[in-house]
């Protein structure tokens, strides 16, 4: 099976991006300093990383030596979520240009509710999320307006 290029050559770590340091070295302080917000809106036109540097800050917030600014690479958080790896549990990507609806949303409500099953943090990577619906917004709303407890909100927009 041939893998797309995007994917054999996405960065696993923000030393790794490239153009990207007014987004990556904020980032990077923050985890340092263990201030990392409950959401964060990644904006930018097409191929600009934005689905990158959310996957790698959940590899930053969910790493067995985090939340660290490197993630190791060798523990199970970092492994499931590298270029090969198959996905984790606690990282939920959902594709909002196909999933966008209050439906959708609700799921991702009902599933937020659930604690990590390994994991430091749960966390949503909602792709293309100016495509969700006002209805799905508002559902999503309902769920991130409170406060963030074992869990983190990470929002994605091209």
């Amino acid at each position: 099976m041939s893998t797309a290029l995007y994917r054999r050559y996405r960065p696993e770590t923000f030393a790794e991006v490239i153009g990207q340091e007014h987004v990556t070295e904020p980032l990077m302080v923050a985890l340092e300093k263990n201030r990392v917000n409950h959401a964060y809106l990644f904006s930018g036109p097409r191929g600009c990383g934005k689905t990158t540097s959310a996957r790698i800050l959940a590899r930053c917030l969910n790493c067995a030596q985090g939340p660290t600014p490197t993630p190791c690479g060798v523990c199970d958080s970092c492994r499931e979520l590298s270029r090969d790896g198959g996905g984790s549990l606690d990282v939920i990507e959902m594709d909002a240009a196909s999933h966008g609806g209050v439906d959708h949303a609700r799921d991702l409500r009902e599933r937020a509710t659930l604690a990590p099953v390994r994991d430091r943090y749960k966390i949503f990577i909602i792709d293309e999320a100016h495509m969700v619906t006002r209805e799905g917004f508002n559902a999503l709303l309902k769920d991130s307006g409170g406060a963030a407890g074992a869990r983190e909100v990470y929002l994605r927009d091209d």
